[in-house]
């Protein structure tokens, strides 16, 4: 049974609803339910959630509407309070609390956002609160499309680095043709190639339903996206009961989708591409030690800082020696960097007047360099 500590899990609207007009609330208790019994077990688990348009059209009484930008970012607008509602209601049946995490693609594509994004969903999981993530439809004006929320789970399981993307649809998982139109269609089990066959990609099609916005193709699409970061992914029947709970104890069911990189391999690809190479820190013997152990970059271990960088940016770890020695995003620009280089974190409040936290680099952001393992 493989073990996953972070899971992201995709709701469409077609699952939440199950396929009528209105939220089906028994259903989503069951999700609740079994989301909270995995977070019991030592799990991380975040929610990217679709519905607010349909919980929108319900609030109103099903208003008849243009099929506009405007008029889904009003709906929108409208349920996505309500959609939180039923979310913190259902949830604190099992004692669990929610939090509402509305995203844009350029919070995940912009460092800085990136980093804070992370940092406050981190931080919500490492306290047993559960994300509900969601685009930021009311203002992202391009962003009401096919597939958001299962494009948006794939970039939100590299963000947080999730072992496992469950997206809950109203199909039993991938078909090699349409089942609603080929008798003949067979599910496909496991994908464990290189490369996704064209003929899988056809098979995914473009269909989409009257309630939501998302089709089998982007669930392919995010299933592409989130196996080159690491992630397994798997496209299962949302009613199924306790499917969450089946899946993560790796009862085959639906499509699974192999990762064709490691976690460590992927942080290391993307590190490597995007680090600042004139941009260095350097730290002392004490710290190059904990760092090979698997321990977080402190100022009280930081000696020395070279070339300009902002908070967010990817920079060169130094040996004593001035060696490379890792990569990693660092929490602090190089001016504050140079204020704090030496001294314990609790004095970071202090020096500066605001922290954003203890470490210069967390070990979660750092990849120790081929060489030094």
């Amino acid at each position: 049974m493989a073990d996953y500590h972070r899971i992201v899990i995709k709701i469409g609207t077609s699952t939440l609803t199950g396929g009528s007009k209105k939220l089906n609330l028994p259903r989503i208790t069951a999700l609740a339910q079994q989301v909270s019994a995995l977070i019991q077990q030592g799990k991380q688990v975040a929610l990217v959630s679709s519905g607010a348009i349909a919980a929108g059209r319900e609030r109103l009484d099903y208003p008849d509407l243009p099929k506009s930008i405007p008029g889904k970012q009003m709906l929108a607008a409208v349920g996505q309070p309500r959609l939180m509602a039923v979310y913190e209601q259902l949830f604190g049946i099992y004692g669990r609390g929610v939090a509402q995490v509305l995203l844009t693609r350029e919070d995940i594509s912009d460092r800085k956002r990136y980093l804070n994004a992370r940092g406050t969903l981190e931080a919500l999981l490492d306290q047993g609160v559960v994300p509900v993530i969601n685009e930021n439809d009311t203002v992202a004006t391009d962003e009401i499309r096919i597939g958001d929320n299962d494009n948006l789970s794939a970039l939100v399981a590299n963000l947080i680095e999730a072992d496992l993307l469950v997206l809950l649809t109203d199909q039993a998982g991938l078909f090699t043709a349409d089942p609603n139109k080929d008798r003949d269609a067979r599910l496909i089990e496991l994908i464990d190639t290189p490369e996704i066959s064209e003929s899988i990609w056809k098979a995914a099609g473009d269909s989409r339903t009257e309630l939501g916005i998302g089709g089998m193709l982007t669930k392919l699409q995010a299933a592409e996206t989130a196996r080159r970061s690491g992630t397994q992914v798997v496209i299962a029947k949302g009613d199924l009961p306790e499917v969450l709970i089946r899946l993560v104890e790796g009862e085959r069911i639906g499509t699974r989708i192999l990762p064709i990189v490691d976690k460590l391999e992927s942080r290391k690809r993307f590190m490597l591409a995007g680090a600042r190479l004139r941009a260095s820190i350097r730290v002392d013997t004490g710290a190059a030690k904990a760092l090979l152990a698997g321990g977080s970059l402190l100022p009280v271990g930081v000696t020395g800082i070279q070339g300009l960088f902002e908070r967010g940016d990817i920079v060169k770890v130094k040996d004593p020696d001035g060696k490379d020695y890792a990569i990693g995003l660092t929490n602090y620009a190089a001016t504050d960097l140079q204020k704090i280089k030496g001294r314990r974190s609790v004095e970071i409040e202090d020096l500066l007047g605001y922290a954003y936290g203890d470490e210069v680099i967390h070990h979660n952001n750092m990849t120790i360099l081929a060489g030094k393992k």
